[in-house]
């Protein structure tokens, strides 16, 4: 199986089902090492006239210091593995190689980590980051719901340099 890298205005996508429902993993690093997340949170669209992402990642992820470290990275969608992502979602790659534990096979498109087992992929590079502030909450009831430890997630916002599908 390989990747074929597709125009993005043939890509025919539920964002609302793929990220918030089916979910996407975050990943980051090099060669040496790699590290994701799940994320059931994050948007697509199109900002400052390019092809954008939306990812959100709190300061206490481990997949955070590999997205600071690297200009790239990537969101990789899946047809099923639910366990799987939901054990890369809640084990910590600081804790144990949760990767090789859900037996999922690093790949590298364009330099950047997903995985093989990945239906569709975005190459994203960081365009724009900030945190979020607990004073520009609108509605104070989003600021006590999703953040009682006050560990406002990272926001970062990245043009989409490539997407690919997996050919079989």
């Amino acid at each position: 199986m390989a990747f074929e890298k597709i125009d993005i205005n043939t890509l025919d996508m539920n964002a609302f089902q793929a990220i918030g429902k089916d979910w996407m993993l975050i990943t980051a690093g090099d060669h040496q090492k790699v590290n994701t997340m799940t994320a059931s949170w994050g948007g697509m669209g199109v900002l400052w006239g390019q092809n954008v992402v939306y990812a959100f990642i709190r300061p206490q992820r481990y997949t955070k210091q590999f997205v600071d470290q690297q200009e790239c990275f990537s969101l990789s969608f899946f047809d099923g593995y639910k366990k799987e992502l939901s054990v890369l979602g809640t084990v910590s790659g600081r804790d144990q190689d949760k990767i090789n534990h859900v037996h999922f096979h690093t790949t590298y498109i364009d330099g950047v980590p997903t995985f093989e087992e990945a239906h569709l992929v975005f190459i994203v590079e960081k365009i724009y980051e900030d945190d979020i502030k607990p004073e520009n909450f609108k509605d104070i009831s989003l600021d006590t719901k999703w953040y009682p430890d006050q560990d406002y997630h990272r926001v970062y916002i990245a043009k989409i340099k490539g997407v690919y599908v997996q050919r079989t």
